[in-house]
């Protein structure tokens, strides 16, 4: 009697599986065909599914069982019954979701035509409410790089300008000096001679900067770290402008050199230190002092330091020292220069992962690089 109990059960189980999987097919059928409608078309379609896949299984297994029409019909009404309330009750919160999926399509909206998106008051489903975060941080971002963009074409529209009015210096210099020799009328030509290949040089000078200012800009910047001492970099660099510091007048200091290990393109790190002993012995009077020094910095870093006796830099320009094309007073551009030196500075030491900056000091300002440490062989 166990043993038939046992079928009995389980072939009553298998009807009830047959009729349910035919219902849940068709349910699937139906949810596929919904699946770009509304999260409240959706939630209708699965509970008419359950409560159809319910209501199959008990007809598959009534239909086995020969169940009488009566128990048949109030089987029916108590499945229908329940299909109805469960389908209502999936209305609600369809309905809810639909709201709130609106509200944050609009605010997203507004955040693709002006870049600001405002989360919307309400709260939605938790997904609901991790895609308005990530519309946020995706805003903040925007925003920030819309910034940046102003800020370089500012930079970019000022350098253009500047370029303008120093190429036209030299260039009409150069083209009085060659209608004179060409005329005849040039009292000493081989002082004319020797300005022009001067300023020609000068423009040499000048678009070399912006030719490498522009890889810099355009992140083709190619850099080849090599494993190097912070004293064999300045002392490298001390050779190569002691000349300009004998012909200023200036002292040129580099005692306080620690010899720390860096892994740097070697080129570019000697151009960044001349460029700044340049600036700061064009800037020096006579008598004055220019110090280099290579010290450890926090953590893994090391600082390498150009101090100056130019007189300081104004306060409200010191945010500006390494912006593109920008010409400010004091200490910032020796005369002659093409006025790229310090964002040039400024663009390989960032290359390196490394910080550029300034401030001011006693009787002058300090240039400040600051590089990682060489890792530990």
């Amino acid at each position: 009697m166990a043993g038939t109990g046992e079928q009995d059960l389980l072939l009553t189980a298998l009807h009830a599986l047959g009729g349910a999987l035919a219902a849940g097919l068709l349910g699937a059928a139906a949810l596929r065909a919904v699946r770009h409608r509304s999260a409240a078309v959706s939630l209708a379609v699965v509970a008419a599914a359950s409560a159809a896949t319910v209501l199959a299984g008990m007809l598959a297994v009534a239909r086995a069982t020969f169940l009488s029409w009566h128990d048949l019909a109030v089987v029916t009404t108590v499945v229908a019954v329940a299909a109805v309330v469960s389908f209502a009750l999936a209305l609600f919160p369809g309905r809810w979701m639909a709201a709130r999926g609106s509200a944050l399509a609009l605010a997203a909206r507004s955040f693709g035509e002006d870049g600001s998106f405002d989360a919307p008051d309400q709260a939605g489903t938790a997904e609901l409410t991790a895609l308005s975060r990530e519309l946020a941080v995706s805003s903040d971002r925007l925003s920030a790089s819309r910034a940046r963009e102003r800020a370089l074409e500012s930079s970019r529209r000022e350098l253009v300008a500047w370029i303008s009015h120093d190429l036209r210096t030299p260039l009409a210099g150069i083209r009085a000096m060659a209608e004179a020799l060409e005329d005849g009328v040039a009292a000493d030509s081989g002082r004319y001679l020797a300005q022009i290949r001067t300023e020609a040089e000068r423009l040499d000078t000048m678009v070399g900067d912006l030719f490498e200012l522009s890889r810099i800009h355009a992140g083709a910047l190619a850099l080849t770290p090599t494993r190097i001492s912070t004293y064999d970099l300045v002392g490298e660099v001390l050779a190569g402008v002691e000349a300009l510091a004998r012909q200023r007048g200036v002292r040129l200091v580099g005692d306080r050199v620690t010899p720390v290990p860096i892994e740097v393109d070697g080129r570019g790190m000697t151009r960044v230190l001349s460029n700044l002993l340049s600036n700061a012995l064009q800037r020096t009077p006579a008598d004055g002092t220019v110090a280099i020094a290579a010290e450890p910095g926090e953590g893994d870093t090391v600082v390498l330091s150009v101090t100056d006796s130019c007189g300081g830099i104004r306060e409200q320009d010191l945010p500006r020292v390494f912006d593109t094309g920008w010409h400010g007073t004091g200490a910032l551009t020796p005369p002659g220069g093409t006025g790229l030196g310090l964002a040039i500075v400024r663009g390989i030491v960032e290359a390196h992962a490394g910080l550029a900056s300034v401030r001011n000091v006693a009787d002058g300002c300090c240039f400040e690089v600051t590089l990682p440490r060489a890792a530990t062989p």
